[in-house]
């Protein structure tokens, strides 16, 4: 482990970016049709109780990672085989990350260039960030953070301005009934961005004020939320439902359509500079993650010797995850949630709270016990 703090302000930014990633780029929540904006903030709500779940652990453990204090959970042989799962989790979801980042930048700016190519440049900049630690990643993050907001407003404004917006696009609400958006909810909104948040109890032991994390951490889930309703209400309210549901990028075909004055258009860039800010920063902790998890397991002094041959193989499983585009998408969409997501976010968790909870309860009642 580092031998770093982190304050309340960073932690904040990093999860808020974190959770930007890739879900402001993707059709979240598409499957609910005009109510998708409605699953985001269901998936919100939600997700915010899964974190009091990640932080009520962290609470008990609050200077190890997740991969040390489940061996205490569940003692040392299940402890380690289940840490080695969740290392291989963070990996796979940094490779997905990064699958997802080349393969918009081929469709969107560079058709003619090797995918290998551009997630190659991606994962050598994460490389370099995570070799110099999570104390320079979060002060980048700091960085960026009023850049990416600025970014964001500013193509709302020229939205609004271009005329685009047609709110009669998000009616009728609730056609299709409550339960379709529960369905939605807890097959792809909950898990993604809220339920990737369990990659943070591998980073929480760095803050300076444990007592802050719950607060950092509904706040960062509260204000994405809301951020990614409304980038979806303004993608169906300019695209209608049918084209947001086909389209790989609504929120790029968004943006295409924006023209003021007749002189202000192609402002692609500013989509690709969202795109580019929130993928390095997902790949990031996601790799981060797994690498300190890696060192923790194996019980290796400094994590930056593994940093490069770790970020080799995350850039060629980036590229085996899946054969092409079509089932890269549908692997995330149908597989990927109930098999990997639904228990690494939510079951496996949920276990390791009860148990905790009860050796919590056995520990005080002896300690109570030999005080008498």
């Amino acid at each position: 482990m580092e031998n770093v703090k982190i304050n309340a302000y960073q932690l904040f930014v990093i999860m808020v970016l974190f959770e930007h990633g890739s879900a402001l780029v993707i059709s979240l929540g598409s499957g609910a049709k005009q109510d998708a904006w409605i699953t985001i903030l269901t998936g919100m709500i939600l997700g915010i109780f899964l974190f009091l779940l990640y932080n009520r652990l962290y609470l008990y453990y609050p200077d190890i990672p997740f991969t040390s204090y489940v061996q205490k959970i569940v003692g040392s042989f299940l402890g380690k085989i289940l840490a080695f799962v969740y290392i291989l989790y963070f990996f796979y979801l940094s490779a997905r990350v990064l699958r997802d980042f080349g393969e918009l930048l081929i469709t969107f700016a560079y058709p003619n260039t090797p995918e290998f190519i551009i997630n190659a440049i991606m994962i050598l900049t994460v490389i370099y960030a995570i070799h110099k630690g999570i104390e320079v990643l979060t002060r980048t993050g700091e960085i960026f953070f009023f850049f990416l907001y600025l970014l964001a407003i500013s193509g709302f404004v020229l939205v609004v301005a271009s005329g685009l917006i047609d709110l009669n696009r998000l009616k009728p609400i609730l056609d299709e009934g409550a339960m379709k958006i529960f369905q939605v909810t807890f097959t792809q909104t909950l898990y993604v961005p809220y339920g990737e948040m369990i990659a943070f109890t591998m980073i929480l032991n760095y803050l300076n004020n444990p007592v802050k994390a719950k607060w950092i951490g509904i706040s960062a889930i509260a204000l994405r939320g809301v951020n990614l309703a409304i980038s979806m209400g303004v993608n169906i309210s300019v695209l209608g439902v049918d084209l947001v549901s086909r389209a790989p990028f609504p929120l790029l075909t968004t943006i295409q359509r924006i023209q003021v004055a007749d002189f202000l258009e192609r402002l692609d860039v500013f989509f690709l500079l969202a795109v580019i800010i929130g993928g390095f920063f997902k790949i990031s902790i996601f790799f981060y993650a797994g690498v300190i998890g890696t060192a923790d397991l194996f019980k290796i002094s400094k994590h930056k010797k593994l940093v490069y041959p770790l970020g080799l193989v995350i850039l060629f499983l980036s590229m085996t995850i899946a054969s092409n585009f079509s089932e890269h998408i549908k692997e995330g969409l149908v597989i990927v949630p109930l098999y990997l997501h639904l228990p690494m976010q939510v079951i496996i968790p949920s276990l390791l709270l009860v148990i905790a909870i009860f050796k919590n309860r056995k520990s005080k009642k002896k300690k109570t016990e030999a005080a008498i």
